[in-house]
């Protein structure tokens, strides 16, 4: 959940590790530090707080040389201090090393206690110190068969970085269940937890898998299995370029990428919709159609955001597919040993391909012998590789931590995936192609539906004082209510709760008063009316009521105007689209909540956007 970057060449590393650490910000955390060599000469500036306050530090006492590693820490053991912050040092003389780290090491007491009793002192509450203690007391001069020795000793993840003094000209690198990637490029070599950090560095890369070891120097480097040894390292290329993840002309880049996505749906559909079959197609299923058409059940899971999009998908599969689907938190998954049957394929929804829960859903999944497909947006991340086969996003970096266009990119994804499965069953050409059409007009209609941002700026002012919002929807729209609040918390720490419309008088009613908002997804349909019924009741009680629905239906509109105390418009589309139109207006009204209560949009405290611990 943290963030490493770590540097080997002929420059100067301090500011491309100051440079890394900054991209690497999104990611979330809450202290920053560095560790750079000049010969046996080693140099450690850590602190707690921000990127800047590292940069501060370092511009006062400067850290020379050519290599380093670097570490922005979100807190797991022990609090946000100058003295839990990464690197982490242990040993002297020959037996020194600097250690970064990423993940959890669940038997971090047991060994702690262990060196303890040999004499070892330690200096932090954090589980990673241990490794650097467990390096330092077993180091015999050797590095690279040091950290052979320890890792075997470690329970959990991890995502380590290691230099010292002792092969000053060196970073050894090794994972277990957390990302890195090292970035070749000329006569230097970068390491990173995240391929979006090496944008404008180097466009190649090999992402290191479960069990590997990388050993870097300045002009080579070597991946080993840690059981079997040297394997050859497939270098891959990143398709993304250095204006990818910049704000640009934007405050910040949750509004940035907002309003990326007419264009982010466009990568998501180019070249799967498919007139002449009236279906849609995917290169990387790796699944022939007989095998896909004996589907009896579809198994989506996923966390946070990608939950709520696996929820519309629920709808959709068992709308045009007619396929019995479950929605399941990758979390609870994990843990749980529900019966499946046979023919069931579990379908992994990931931003990073990185979450540890669904990865850990997704394995499990696999070694009971189920078909599992992924979708996910990082090409060659973990989930990406280990799935039977799946589907790439493509909706470029997403930089803000609170999803946006992945989650958008989600919904159309599996929208296209139902009418595949669909037109594998019993879904007809016409209507295929019916649906085909009206998912062609989706970049245009969500430019569209952009222009409600004025709108959206004037809902925001009247409500963003409010201390609990509600979030109403029906079918389709369910799982938006859920997004739209899962959006609000995330960012400006308004307590807010999603609900079908229809169960607010089972209960949640009893929340609403003069100081509350409810904010209610009704577009035109067949449930309009039913929708309306459950508004005026909140509106009998007094609650502040705002309505987003489609421009129209003049007679509706009026209804709506005199029940409401605001209205947000939004173009029309088939109910199956709805989820992809009501987001927008929600996202936005997010953000501007958050930018008027003065909180840190794309860097929301306490989150992470990329969660790589249980």
């Amino acid at each position: 959940m943290c963030g490493i970057f770590g540097y080997v060449g002929p420059r100067e590393a301090e500011p491309i590790l100051v440079d890394g650490l900054r991209r690497l910000e999104y990611r979330g955390y809450d202290s920053a530090g560095m560790v750079t060599l000049t010969g046996r000469h080693l140099h450690l500036r850590k602190t707690a707080g921000r990127v800047g306050d590292l940069a501060n530090h370092v511009a006062d006492k400067p850290a020379p040389g050519c290599i380093g590693i670097s570490h922005t820490r979100w807190a797991t053991h022990g609090a946000a201090t100058d003295c839990n912050a990464h690197p982490h040092l242990a040993g002297s003389g020959d037996s020194l090393v600097a250690v970064v780290h990423n993940g959890v090491i669940e038997n971090y007491q047991s060994l702690k206690r262990q060196l303890e009793a040999a004499g070892v002192v330690f200096r932090s509450q954090t589980d990673t110190e241990v490794i650097a203690q467990l390096l330092a007391f077993h180091h015999d001069g050797d590095l690279l068969a040091t950290v052979r020795r320890v890792l075997p000793m470690l329970k959990g993840t991890y995502g380590l970085a290691i230099v010292s003094p002792r092969d000053p000209n060196t970073i050894v690198a090794a994972r277990l269940g957390s990302p890195l990637v090292l970035g070749i490029g000329d006569c230097e070599h970068y390491l990173s937890s995240d391929p979006a950090a090496l944008i404008g560095h180097t466009s190649k890369v090999v992402y290191l898998r479960d069990g590997q070891l990388a050993v870097i120097r300045e002009d080579d480097f070597q991946i080993e299995d840690i059981h079997t040894g040297p394997v050859d390292a497939r270098v891959e290329t990143i398709d993304w370029e250095l204006g990818d993840t910049d704000r640009g002309e934007f405050a910040h880049h949750m509004l940035k990428e907002i309003f990326e996505q007419p264009d982010s749906l466009e990568n998501a559909m180019r070249g799967r919709l498919v007139e002449a079959d009236a279906s849609t197609h995917f290169g990387g299923l790796n699944l022939d159609p007989q095998k896909l058409r004996q589907a009896e059940r579809i198994i989506l899971t996923g966390c946070g955001t990608s939950y709520h999009a696996a929820l519309v998908g629920e709808y959709l599969f068992e709308e045009f597919a007619r396929i019995p689907v479950e929605v399941e938190y990758a979390s609870e998954f994990r843990y749980r040993n529900p019966p499946i049957d046979r023919n069931t394929i579990v379908i992994a929804i990931t931003q990073s391909g990185e979450t540890a829960d669904t990865l850990a859903a997704l394995r499990e999944s696999k070694r009971k012998g189920h078909t599992t497909l992924a979708l996910c947006n990082v090409v060659g991340s973990t989930i990406a590789r280990e799935a039977d086969g799946g589907v790439y996003l493509h909706a470029g970096p997403e930089i803000g931590v609170a999803s946006t266009k992945a989650f958008t990119s989600q919904v159309t994804v599996l929208a296209m995936l139902a009418i595949y499965f669909g037109r594998l069953r019993h879904l007809s050409a016409l209507q295929g192609m019916q649906m085909i059409e009206r998912m062609r007009q989706l970049p245009e209609i969500i430019r569209e539906t952009l222009t409600c941002y004025d709108d959206v700026r004037r809902v925001a002012q009247r409500i963003h004082t409010a201390r609990s919002v509600l979030y109403l929807g029906r079918n389709y729209l369910y799982p938006v209510a859920l997004e739209g609040a899962l959006k609000l918390k995330e960012i400006s720490y308004i307590h807010a709760e999603g609900y079908p419309a229809a169960e607010m008088k089972h209960g949640p009613i009893a929340l609403v008063d003069a100081d509350t908002p409810s904010i209610f997804l009704i577009p035109r349909g067949g449930l309009f009316e039913k929708v309306m019924s459950n508004l005026e009741e909140v509106k009998a009680r007094g609650g502040p009521v705002i309505a987003i629905t489609n421009d129209g239906d003049e007679s509706q509109l009026a209804h709506l105007r005199a029940k409401c105390d605001e209205l947000i418009l939004v173009p029309e589309v088939p109910e199956f689209l709805q989820p992809l139109i009501c987001s927008i207006p929600l996202q936005l009204l997010a953000y501007e909540i958050a930018v008027l209560r003065g909180c840190d949009v794309d860097k929301p405290r306490n989150l992470a956007k990329s969660v790589t611990v249980e």
